[in-house]
């Protein structure tokens, strides 16, 4: 597991408790403080990150309410030759990862993850397992992001061999199946990581493993 940098985790915290605050709080003078804390929170992320801090601040004041992690989900599609689905991801520069995205609301984090599949692939799957729980901030991931995420990994299976048209696609190029020695190089690795395919491959040999997680 690699943990971040502390500048990073301890910034996101200022931010995530003058979030919690603004929140909470009725009294005008606290109100200020928190706010205050917002703007801190963002020089503090953006030096070290070389980002531009009116930008940060921005996007922390539009987070509302309680800070919680936000939750991505992705889909492990495998064929019938036990080759793993990626996409091209568009706003990545053509870098490849397994289909997925933020989860919405009224909608399970499996059934986030199928609509994802289909509307990234046309492929229409089931999803069979939650195979990893994955906090993004202990994985590795690159590039590193200002917001705590979890990561939901579910092991899918194909419903048809073929994909179906979904209308416009404005988020992937591409979809094809690989075998585990080949997934490409060009990874997009602030969605997913090497080891965490070669862990996918493993459930999907061995059903029975466990969800892993953190």
């Amino acid at each position: 597991m690699t943990e971040e940098p502390d500048w990073l985790s301890w910034s996101r915290q200022v931010q995530a408790l003058a979030q919690s605050g603004l929140a909470f709080t009725r009294d005008p003078y606290d109100r200020e403080r928190y706010q205050a804390l917002t703007a801190l929170a963002a020089r503090m992320m953006a030096g070290p990150a070389g980002a531009d801090p009116q930008a940060l601040q921005a996007a922390f004041e539009a987070e509302r309410g309680y800070a919680t992690p936000k939750l991505d989900v992705r889909g492990a599609v495998f064929d019938h030759q036990g080759r793993l689905l990626l996409v091209r991801e568009l706003a990545d520069g053509g870098r490849w990862t397994l289909p997925g995205g933020w989860a919405d609301v009224n909608q399970t984090a499996s059934e986030c993850a199928v609509r994802e599949v289909l509307e990234e692939s046309g492929y229409r799957v089931k999803a069979e397992k939650l195979a990893l729980v994955h906090d993004r901030a202990r994985q590795g991931h690159h590039p590193l992001g200002p917001f705590s995420i979890c990561k939901l990994f579910f092991v899918c299976a194909l419903l048809a061999p073929d994909p179906v048209e979904t209308g416009p696609n404005i988020e992937t190029t591409d979809a094809r199946f690989f075998a585990a020695g080949e997934i490409p190089e060009d990874l997009s690795t602030g969605r997913v990581l090497p080891h965490q395919i070669a862990r996918l491959f493993a459930h999907r040999d061995d059903p029975g493993l466990a969800t892993e997680f953190d």
